[in-house]
């Protein structure tokens, strides 16, 4: 980039906020190909986010915690995630209420008209100081914005969309998902319903999961640009087995796969079947993404039973509540199916939440306030939930492999029996539980170290009966940076990435018209 631009606080690095027409338009799969795209351009890029709603989430090196999609941007960005990058951070514990994180630390739990009716307007401070700490130290922010900025009952309110981009005065792209259909009317109509001085910031448009002949698509643009006076920023393909972080739900299926990715065929003679049950508030689900990278295991999210009967390994994963998510195995009969899969011998994994669930008694007057709780009593763990949440980056090793992993609970688990799982170099126990094939751990992200998920579904092949064999060369890092740089390529090849340099660069084109009617 040619500088940075003179504000009366100094210099500060350029801006550029992708919002979208709706939810999963795809603002955070362009958000991380812009960052890839400019930091292999030699930009010191970062990404940001001023309010996220998300049960998927990750711990920073200092302690903090912050939504993956913000954590999967930095990386993106090849810069190490940080609490700036996600001020605020909303984590649902029902339909009407969320944990409040405000710079990495949970501080509460509020209502959703609790929230709107104040809270969040009393954040804009902390959010715009955020961006400018990051604006003075990187070439370029790109901000990621949340739902659809014409939200106009929310727009009083509003840090995260237009509240943002007219307080740090950056412009706007608007992604709209063609792939659902209508989106020249979602472009038109999300900017006509703007104020007029929001309509000012939004630069312009890009077009997202786009299937066939662009060539037909340009009359459509060249009409939206007559309407609106404003550019398309470019036209993305639609891509096949991105296979990136998720934010605001699962997009897969319960009963399919987890990536459209072509599979490898297995080393072995055999697959290993995984079946993760779909629980309630289920977080961090991406912690089973490394075992769908494994050539010859298949994922599945099951809700049933009888899913669980062919399955060679059974995960509970995390969840923001566990004992609901308890309470709603034991109504589905699942409980009863993983307990005589234990007595049977065959494999089970908790993790975080479903570690917890897997223990003997659970203490909860924090998360749910439902007092004493039975657990299913697979492993000799009694967990009693702390009003403070640990947060940390543990390291260690398990089965004679190194393992790093994060820790995002309130359950504090009291190990009285059992095998140690996860260990220091000395052998001391670090966390988690063992008993024959039921393991459990707090530690999210375990699996995404080679050697120990190897070693680990080496376990699970030989408890199932299976003749599986894990592929010596699978590097889940690689396959995530091989993922990143394709959404590098999509900005690369596809995107005006002249004027997309421009805009973040030199900020709002001047002269931009009013769409009306705009705000009522």
């Amino acid at each position: 980039m040619n500088g940075r631009r003179k504000t009366a606080d100094g210099a500060v690095g350029g801006g550029l906020l992708v919002a979208g027409t709706t939810s999963d338009a795809g603002k955070s799969v362009v958000t991380a190909g812009i960052c890839r795209w400019l930091a292999r351009q030699g930009v010191s890029v970062a990404p940001f986010k001023a309010q996220n709603m998300s049960l998927n989430s990750f711990v920073t090196r200092e302690g903090a915690e912050i939504g993956r999609a913000q954590a999967m941007q930095a990386a993106a960005a090849r810069v190490e995630p940080t609490a700036l990058m996600n001020p605020v951070l909303l984590k649902p514990g029902s339909d009407r209420s969320s944990q409040v994180v405000l710079l990495g630390k949970a501080v509460g739990e509020l209502s959703a008209r609790g929230y709107h009716a104040g809270r969040q307007e009393q954040l804009l401070g902390t959010v715009t100081d955020c961006l400018a700490q990051l604006r003075r130290t990187h070439d370029a922010v790109v901000c990621e914005g949340a739902g659809s900025p014409a939200e106009i009952n929310l727009r009083r309110t509003d840090i995260v969309n237009m509240g943002l981009a007219r307080a740090a005065r950056i412009p706007v792209v608007v992604v709209g998902d063609i792939d659902r259909g209508g989106v020249f009317a979602s472009f038109f109509g999300t900017t006509a319903l703007l104020s007029e001085e929001d309509q000012s910031l939004v630069a312009g448009y890009l077009v997202n999961k786009f299937r066939g002949d662009v060539t037909l698509l340009e009359p459509g643009l060249q009409m939206l640009r007559r309407i609106t006076g404003r550019q398309t920023y470019g036209v993305l393909p639609y891509a096949h087995g991105l296979g990136i972080d998720e934010e605001d739900g699962l997009r897969v299926s319960l009963r399919g796969a987890v990536r459209e990715s072509v599979v490898a065929p297995p080393a072995g003679e055999d697959v290993l079947r995984v079946a993760v049950c779909a629980v309630p508030l289920m977080s961090n689900f991406t912690d089973v993404d490394a075992l769908a990278a494994e050539p010859g295991v298949v994922v599945r999210f099951v809700d049933r039973p009888e899913e669980l009967v062919d399955a060679d390994l059974v995960v509970l994963p995390g969840t923001r509540g566990t004992v609901r998510a308890l309470a709603w195995l034991r109504e589905r009969g699942l409980a009863d199916a993983v307990v005589r899969r234990a007595a049977e011998g065959r494999p089970v994994l908790g993790i975080c939440g479903g570690y917890q669930m897997l223990g003997e008694h659970i203490e909860d007057e924090v998360e749910s306030r439902a007092g004493a709780v039975d657990g299913l009593g697979l492993l000799p763990v009694r967990v009693r939930f702390a009003v403070e949440k640990t947060l940390a980056r543990p390291s260690g090793e398990a089965l004679g492999e190194p393992v790093e992993g994060y820790e995002i609970h309130h359950g504090v688990a009291d190990v009285t029996g059992g095998g140690t799982f996860l260990h220091d170099e000395r052998g001391d126990a670090l966390d988690g539980c063992r008993v024959g094939s039921v393991w459990g751990t707090h530690w999210h992200g375990s699996l995404e170290s080679d050697g120990f998920r190897r070693a680990f579904l080496r376990e699970v092949a030989r408890a199932a009966g299976r003749r599986f064999v894990p592929a010596p060369d699978t590097c889940f890092g690689a396959l995530r940076e091989e993922q990143l740089d394709r959404l590098g390529d999509l900005i690369e090849e596809h995107a005006d990435t002249k004027a997309l340099l421009r805009l973040i660069e030199e900020g709002v084109p001047v002269g931009l018209p009013f769409v009306p009617p705009g705000a009522p």
